[in-house]
């Protein structure tokens, strides 16, 4: 069965290009959100296996964001996406429950092994 992967960040050719490189890779993308309320929403709606989750984003961050998933689903497994330089960020969603994150502009082989590792660990009960 594919894995059905929630794409989230503001910019669309971002999504597009996440998306592109997940569906290739025999991934099924399930919905997009432009912004981080809109990925709670969508979390909520179609519960997918795995969320890639932009950090900057207008409305709501991506770090809220995550906050608000795992408050939701404590196993939830979300990616965060950040650009270089955003390490303090990324180590705040990674404290809020983010399983792993990727640098943008993305490396395919790297997004593809990120993903994998993260939607292969089974959940802490």
């Amino acid at each position: 069965m594919k894995s059905k992967i929630l794409v989230v960040d503001d910019a669309i050719f971002m999504r597009k290009m996440i998306s592109e490189i997940l569906e290739e890779n025999g991934m099924e993308v399930v919905g997009e959100a432009d912004t981080g309320s809109r990925a709670v929403e969508r979390f909520k709606e179609l519960r997918p296996d795995l969320v890639t989750m932009d950090i900057i984003m207008p409305e709501m961050n991506g770090i809220d964001a995550v906050r608000e998933i795992i408050a939701m689903d404590s196993n939830a497994k979300i990616v965060m996406c950040s650009a270089l330089g955003q390490q303090a960020l990324v180590q705040e969603a990674l404290t809020a429950g983010a399983k792993d994150f990727l640098i943008k502009p993305f490396n395919p082989s790297r997004v593809i092994e990120v993903i994998g590792k993260v939607l292969s660990q089974t959940a802490n009960v």
